[in-house]
């Protein structure tokens, strides 16, 4: 057993002077914030646990040392070096404060993992919009979506623990079906604000029904 622990550490020494570590990028520790994000919003991380990994991932210097903080959080064919190399080579796309829209007598379509601005600002005109934030990367505990919206559909669909205030939107010759029942245990992590106007139009909004 001892000389094994010896060549297990000569091994790594090898390692070491072989092969230095690779230093962490912003992106990458971006990309790590990601996960953990989702993860505490949907119930797999407690917020304890959530800020404890935070620090961490601001303390660490390199990729390998990242990739332990979310190796239980995703599932990576070959592992967590496969995972290390994934961080390296794909940083997330940033946040932008404004995402303007516009668009006439056509459709639009968002999904996916698309990184949600801070303020998303909706220029259409007849025309039919669907976002589906049920996947996308959150910047912010809100999200602002400004409409100047004039006929056409504009459609939300949402996670369970998203919930929408459209206290601040004005709407003439418009349809607006945004209820929902009540989802209990479910805690609301992010706030979508409809701000604006809606003429001649229709916004439904509906939610993801909560995984069990």
């Amino acid at each position: 057993m001892g000389s094994g622990a010896s060549g297990n550490g000569i091994a790594q020494t090898a390692r070491r002077v072989g092969a230095p570590a690779l230093r962490a990028s912003d992106a990458d520790r971006d990309r790590v914030i990601d996960v953990l994000n989702a993860a505490v919003a949907d119930g797999r991380l407690d917020p304890v646990e959530f800020n404890e990994r935070l620090d961490a991932v601001l303390a660490i210097r390199t990729v390998d040392a990242l990739t332990p903080l979310i190796t239980d959080l995703v599932a990576v064919p070959g592992g967590s070096g496969a995972l290390a190399l994934q961080l390296a080579a794909a940083p997330v796309e940033p946040a932008a404060d404004l995402l303007t829209i516009k668009e006439k007598h056509g459709s639009v379509r968002r999904d996916g993992r698309w990184t949600l601005p801070y303020r998303l600002a909706l220029r259409t005109a007849w025309c039919d919009v669907s976002l589906d934030l049920t996947s996308a990367v959150r910047s912010a505990p809100e999200l602002v979506i400004e409409l100047r919206v004039r006929g056409g559909n504009v459609e939300l669909l949402l996670a369970p623990d998203m919930v929408v205030d459209a206290n601040e939107l004005s709407v003439r010759h418009s349809l607006l079906a945004i209820s929902r029942d009540d989802v209990d245990g479910v805690p609301e992590t992010l706030r979508v604000r409809l701000v604006g106007r809606m003429r001649h139009g229709r916004l439904d909004a509906r939610w993801q029904a909560p995984r069990r």
